[in-house]
């Protein structure tokens, strides 16, 4: 298990070095911006959706490796998939990290998150779960309004 971990440890701080998609996406039709006032990561995020799928995904920003690295696994993860599909992956990813999935974050059940399982490990530090989701609430906003703003805390 302890191999399995250390893999999934080393995938976050890939993606958080060497980000995937990280640039402004000139043809982006959705995109919203996030901040964690708590950690200081800023990030927009850009989707092109077209018929009801997501083409394309990209994000710009600056953040710790978690939240990159998030990121990064989301502009992946959600490139082809339905509008739909990338709600529900959102609503999985996000019950993985709350503690609403699996007791072990690195059991079978999560498979079907595939890479993104690597965030299991997140949900024992409770700050660090606002760093890994703040793309994925970006998202979402962006999914819902085509553009906007989020925070993962309330600010004044």
């Amino acid at each position: 298990m302890s191999d399995l971990r250390e893999l999934y440890q080393e995938t976050i701080l890939d993606h958080g070095r060497k980000p995937r998609n990280f640039r402004r996406l000139e043809r982006a039709n959705r995109m919203a911006r996030g901040h964690n006032p708590l950690c200081g990561d800023r990030l927009t995020l850009y989707l092109e959706v077209e018929d009801g799928v997501v083409r394309a995904a990209s994000f710009e920003g600056s953040g710790c490796a978690i939240s990159t690295a998030s990121a990064s696994m989301l502009t992946e993860a959600v490139k082809g998939k339905t509008v739909a599909a990338a709600r529900e992956l959102f609503a999985r990813f996000h019950a993985l990290l709350a503690g609403e999935g699996p007791g072990d974050p690195f059991a079978g059940e999560v498979a079907e998150l595939g890479k993104l399982a690597v965030f299991g490990g997140v949900r024992e530090f409770p700050m660090r779960v606002k760093c890994a989701t703040l793309a994925w609430h970006a998202m979402s906003s962006a999914l819902a309004a085509g553009e906007g703003e989020v925070a993962t805390v309330k600010t004044e």
